[in-house]
């Protein structure tokens, strides 16, 4: 042990943390029992003993506030939406499950006639000309959800009522005159059903461009920023991947993310990554593209594109408009593409020649086929080893499409929340049970050798790794009851996908995602150790403290 007199040097350069544990997700050396960190940067995972040569040659601090407690790298969600949460987390919440917030908790509303006497009371409540704005719709516990339904609850104050999948929104009359929406204004757009005052999928994208100045106005939008930047802290994450900029409004979220995501203070990272179809709105593909290539040139310590793009097949999850295979949905509905075929094989032909990393929306079976033959027609033409094609949220799939995507060399960006939430009402109202209990289909992934992670795509889940890992683990919906246990993940696996695996689909596994020399200083402080807890204790798992580059940051 250093002498007492070094370990006090005020102007110590190196910082050495101890804890109860330490999982470093290195395999080499999985556990440990301390931390010496310098200048943002790890230098030595093992024990004070074995770190001796450092601490005898340079000033240190022993510093064991975590003495009692867990060290595992600092979680990762790779693929959420700041600037979308930004804009729900202001709204009003009307959602079939509970959720959990560092300003308080939100109760479920699971019928619809509570939807429309929760609705009711928030109109009577509604006290200035701006729009309502409720968030957390959906059709299986709420109802199909119209314009003459919410005229019904009152069709003066003007009312949207967005869908718990973000995909689509409905407006009553007194929103759609506040925003001058009308046959004259609307055209014939596709998917654009005005008399229900349905919005949906690029549909979305006309009616959002009609709210933006009051969901991105910027006091507003400035708030609904520093919330995230809560729950992203809450979460225990250090870095998260923003998988779609420029949703919105390109410039507004840049220049409100410079103003909160990347202050000092602030205790994580962002990884930012392009909206490849909506930066075309109002350019031509030649001046998208532009904008595109020159993103890094924009980066910042805490804000940083790479050579990525986020591109899109089918529909939404959670608003069914996911694309199947046979024998498709029970009621016999079709899905739906956000880009057909042919423009996301020509997206993605442009990206992949310039070597970008190229991560696609895929949330159906029928989408997964698309991406994976567009994968395929693009080692055809022109051969990549470590390509990073990343199919996001990976709903519904086959075995066969899992075997395909490991032999072409994909990633799986998984949101297993999906099961957990939707499985028991899908398997009785959507797909039937063996397609509902098969989501995310994570254990085949890992069998098969894919690099393989989990997101929340929050506000779509909770932006808590740790509860991703639980579902991941336990495979438990909302009603208790264990859905295909033969997807279930151990722990260990669990684990890795909130960390280093995370990583690498963010092409940052050589700085973190693991505790080893060399690497950022991120980790996360929990009170309990999630590889050996009772895995239905995971998702109870406290989050004491971020540590980001170096520095401690304590969570309320």
């Amino acid at each position: 042990m250093p002498d007492s007199a070094t370990v006090r040097q005020a102007n110590a350069d190196i910082r050495v943390y101890t804890a109860r544990t330490v999982i470093t997700m290195n395999r080499s050396q999985p556990r440990a029992s301390a931390i010496a960190t310098r200048d943002g940067h790890i230098i030595e995972v093992g024990s004070l003993k074995s770190m001796q040569p450092w601490l005898t040659t340079h000033a240190h601090v022993i510093d064991e506030r975590f003495a009692n407690d867990v060290i595992v790298p600092g979680l990762i969600d790779p693929h959420l939406h700041p600037a979308m949460a930004a804009v729900i987390l202001p709204m009003e919440f009307i959602t079939a499950m509970e959720w959990r917030f560092p300003w308080g908790t939100i109760a479920p509303t699971t019928t619809a006639a509570d939807f429309d006497t929760r609705m009711s009371e928030l109109a009577a409540a509604h006290s200035t000309t701006d729009p309502l704005i409720i968030w957390g719709h959906h059709d299986l516990w709420h109802g199909d959800m119209s314009r003459t339904r919410i005229n019904q609850i009152d069709a003066t104050t003007p009312i949207v009522i967005w869908n718990r999948s973000f995909h689509e929104l409905c407006m009553n009359d007194g929103a759609l005159d506040l925003l001058g929406i009308n046959e004259a204004s609307a055209g014939n757009r596709h998917q654009v059903d005005l008399p229900k005052g349905r919005f949906y999928e690029i549909g979305l994208g006309y009616a959002i461009q009609a709210l933006n100045p009051w969901i991105l106005a910027p006091e507003r939008f400035a708030k609904g920023m520093e919330r995230l930047a809560q729950v992203v802290h809450f979460g225990g994450q250090t870095t998260i991947g923003d998988m779609a900029v420029g949703i919105f409004d390109f410039d507004a979220e840049m220049a409100t993310m410079r103003q909160v995501l990347d202050r000092d203070d602030t205790p994580f990272r962002t990884e930012l990554v392009p909206h490849g179809v909506a930066l075309n709105r109002g350019r031509s593909e030649a001046q998208a593209r532009e904008i595109i290539t020159s993103l890094p040139e924009l980066n910042t310590h805490r804000l940083r594109y790479q050579k990525r793009i986020k591109l899109f097949a089918d529909g939404a999850f959670f608003a069914q408009v996911s694309q199947l295979q046979a024998p498709g949905y029970i009621d016999g509905h079709d899905g739906e593409w956000l880009m057909v075929p042919e423009q996301l094989e020509e997206q993605a032909r442009y990206y992949w020649n310039l070597g970008y990393q190229i991560h696609v929306h895929v949330c159906g079976d029928l989408g997964v086929e698309l991406a994976l033959d567009v994968l395929e027609t693009l080692q055809w033409e022109r051969p990549r080893f470590n390509h990073g094609f990343t199919l996001e949220h990976f709903g519904y799939s086959t075995p066969e499409q899992v075997q395909r995507a490991a032999a072409l060399g994909a990633n799986v960006s998984a949101n297993v929340y999906y099961l957990h939430e939707l499985s028991d009402i899908y398997a009785r109202d959507s797909v039937g049970f063996e397609r509902a209990s098969s989501m995310s289909r994570l254990a085949t992934c890992f069998r098969e050798g894919i690099t393989t992670t989990l997101h929340s795509d929050f506000t779509m889940a909770p932006a808590q790794p740790l509860n991703s890992m639980w579902v991941a683990v336990n495979r438990v919906n909302a009603v208790g009851d264990i859905m295909c246990e033969e997807e279930r993940l151990t722990p260990q696996q669990a684990l890795e996908a909130i960390t280093i695996n995370a990583a690498r689909v963010l092409g940052c596994a050589d700085k973190i995602g693991s505790l080893r020399a060399g690497k950022k200083a991120d980790f996360t402080v929990l009170d309990a150790d999630p590889l050996t807890i009772e895995p239905m204790l995971i998702k109870d798992i406290a989050v004491l403290a971020t540590v980001f580059e170096g520095q401690p940051h304590p969570v309320a």
